[in-house]
């Protein structure tokens, strides 16, 4: 199985959080890689069984959050067929990051089929989690 974890990242914890989900993948036994928006490893892409997107959320403390940069996040190639999860980081507050994170892989054809927030101040434990709970379904 292939993997490819996408991010969007700021101040680094997302791309943090990213780089351990894929190695908590690899450590299951895929193939996984970590890339940035800017910089997408369209190849794994292509490859890809399954593809893991995530962002740090955007907005006012109490409210407004969203996936920060979710133009760039529009752009992504098309996903048809592909099953993907998705995950953002915060400090605060989530709103509706991962719902409007969802949104947006969906309209690039992903096929998504859950997310995660993870709290900034828990990052390693948050990626851990969320790759343990991937696995369940995925496997399932």
């Amino acid at each position: 199985m292939k993997a490819v974890v996408i991010h969007e990242s700021l101040t680094g914890n997302t791309e943090r959080a990213a780089v351990l989900i894929a190695a908590g993948l690899v450590d299951a036994g895929y193939e996984a890689v970590a890339c940035s928006t800017a910089k997408v490893d369209y190849q794994a892409l292509a490859e890809a069984d399954l593809v893991v997107v995530g962002s740090w959320t955007d907005g006012l403390f109490l409210f407004g959050q969203k996936p920060a940069r979710s133009g760039r996040l529009a752009k992504l190639p098309v996903m048809t067929g592909k099953r993907c999860a998705v995950f953002c980081t915060y400090a605060i507050e989530t709103g509706k990051t991962l719902e409007k994170l969802t949104s947006i892989m969906e309209s690039r054809g992903a096929d998504v089929i859950g997310g995660y927030a993870i709290k900034r101040s828990a990052i390693e434990q948050g990626a851990q989690e969320f790759v343990d709970r991937l696995l369940g379904v995925v496997s399932a």
